[in-house]
């Protein structure tokens, strides 16, 4: 199960209340654009319509950087971090050089597919076999159905939830109004 918000990186956390308070400040602002000093070295150019958008669908949110932030930091206050966790995961796995894949499989089915897993995610029971079975010969492709359940999973139940949220809808509001 999750562990909670010290499960969400520092800087992640750290970032979606950044921008929480950001898109309130910018949808203040009659200019529709601001850009704001992210760290030291990096400036992050923030735009109104960009909340818009994850609206538009699961995709351009996931494929949004604030976006993803804002996502998982909603997810860990319903207690579901884990999904996106195990799907990012997934991600980065796929990009594993051939050498570093077994290490690395064995690490994500451990933490999220295992039977003791600690942020184990809600897959059926053929799921969890076909995985375990692709887990004799790791390929960047071992994870593609259990990754396929979560996303579905999470763009069906999570991503609707997080449009209706509190957070969302204000910034969506105050972008309409303002």
């Amino acid at each position: 199960m999750c562990r909670g918000l010290e499960s969400l990186p520092v800087t992640c956390l750290e970032r979606a209340k950044e921008l929480k308070a950001l898109f309130g400040s910018l949808l203040q602002k009659s200019d529709h654009s601001i850009t704001v000093q992210a760290k030291k070295t990096d400036r992050l150019r923030l735009n109104v319509e960009e909340p818009l958008k994850w609206k538009e669908s699961f995709e351009k949110l996931l494929s949004s950087q604030n976006g993803l932030c804002m996502f998982r930091a909603f997810l860990v206050s319903q207690f579901s971090e884990e999904n996106i966790a195990f799907y990012l995961a997934c991600e980065d796995y796929r990009v594993t050089k051939p050498s570093k894949m077994a290490s690395k499989a064995k690490k994500i089915y451990d933490e999220f597919i295992g039977s003791d897993a600690p942020r184990e995610v809600n897959l059926d029971h053929v799921t969890k076999a076909i995985t375990k079975e692709n887990m004799m010969q790791p390929s960047q492709s071992c994870f593609d159905l259990a990754q396929a359940k979560i996303y579905t999973l999470m763009e069906k139940d999570c991503y609707p939830r997080f449009l209706k949220s509190s957070t969302y809808l204000e910034l969506t509001r105050k972008n309409k109004t303002g």
